[in-house]
């Protein structure tokens, strides 16, 4: 006789076939935990070829039965377009189900989909409600989310102080977006008095995260400058560089006139060149005739070597 706990162990353990082997007969007899886990199996292709049609179908199955994880899984399946047609409308009819049963992350959803007008007419007032339920249960995204809506007046009257308190709930948690847009009010002056050093902490919280590019190239400006900081030429290079392997485009041009002045940096022309050359490609006039200029102050030798770097960069950073 199939038996939910022992395929739950078997699972635990990595034993997918023999979780398979309790779970499918129970899911065939309508067990919605059994027939929620085989949507997982399926999703990931644990123990089964992956398939997203399959983990759609048995998702479904056990969210008419009222699985909330099953609704919340379906609902992701039909916002990404996976086993089925993209489908916002049936993307937020599912998550609008759990999100009505109190699941933070499906409120978040839900209020995200009305931000954006995905399935549903776009609501300002829809967003701002949901968003609140969220961040309420501490949900970061809705907590930033709220922030925003708050500091443009969508939705409700534009509050600095407002937004700056929901920027901080989330910022808080560890959330670099929310950090980095704490940082730029304190830089403002907007809903606190105008603070350079607030703004260079909160922006190196983010900056520190590694995968805020704004935050890091903030700060870089912020050493740059002295500007919150002890003026600091190679942090602020430091800073520039990590926002330029992000791709960063200020970061990038900033970058390559340090390696152009040595500051920061030892002075390297075939650097500077091949950051102004990334820089240009990309439409920047300004970095195209500084990169001429530089060129004719390098030997043959150093442009191309700069260009082939320059190849080199853009082949490792696909966009």
């Amino acid at each position: 006789m199939a038996d939910f706990q022992k395929g739950w162990e078997a699972y635990e353990a990595a034993d997918y076939a023999s979780a398979l082997r309790e779970w499918k007969p129970l899911a065939g007899q309508g067990n919605a935990n059994a027939q929620f886990n085989l949507g997982i199996m399926y999703r990931r292709g644990q123990g089964v070829t992956q398939d997203d049609v399959q983990a759609l179908e048995w998702y479904r199955k056990a969210a008419e039965k009222g699985n909330a994880n099953a609704q919340f899984n379906l609902g992701l399946m039909y916002a990404e377009g996976r086993g089925a047609t993209q489908d916002y409308i049936q993307a937020h009819m599912w998550f609008k189900l759990v999100a009505e049963q109190g699941d933070a992350g499906a409120q978040f959803n839900v209020g995200f989909m009305y931000d954006k007008g995905e399935g549903v007419v776009r609501d300002d007032a829809q967003a701002l409600k949901w968003y609140h339920k969220a961040a309420d249960q501490g949900d970061t995204k809705a907590q930033f989310n709220l922030g925003n809506k708050y500091r443009r007046g969508e939705g409700v009257a534009q509050d600095y102080s407002q937004a700056i308190a929901w920027y901080h709930k989330a910022a808080d948690q560890g959330d670099a977006k929310a950090q980095f847009s704490l940082g730029l009010m304190c830089r403002q002056g907007r809903g606190v008095a105008q603070d350079d050093a607030q703004a260079a902490a909160w922006w190196c919280k983010a900056a520190e995260q590694g995968n805020d590019a704004n935050a890091q190239f903030n700060l870089g400006l912020m050493y740059r400058w002295g500007q919150g900081v002890a003026k600091d030429y190679g942090q602020a290079a430091a800073w520039y560089h990590k926002a330029a392997e992000q791709g960063d485009i200020n970061a990038q041009y900033k970058l390559g006139v340090m390696y152009a002045e040595g500051r920061g940096v030892a002075q390297g022309y075939v650097q500077a060149h091949m950051w102004f050359k990334l820089v240009a490609a990309q439409g920047h006039e300004e970095a195209a005739e500084v990169r001429d200029k530089l060129a004719e102050v390098m030997t043959r030798d150093q442009v191309a070597e700069a260009q082939g770097l320059a190849r080199e960069w853009t082949e490792k950073h696909p966009k």
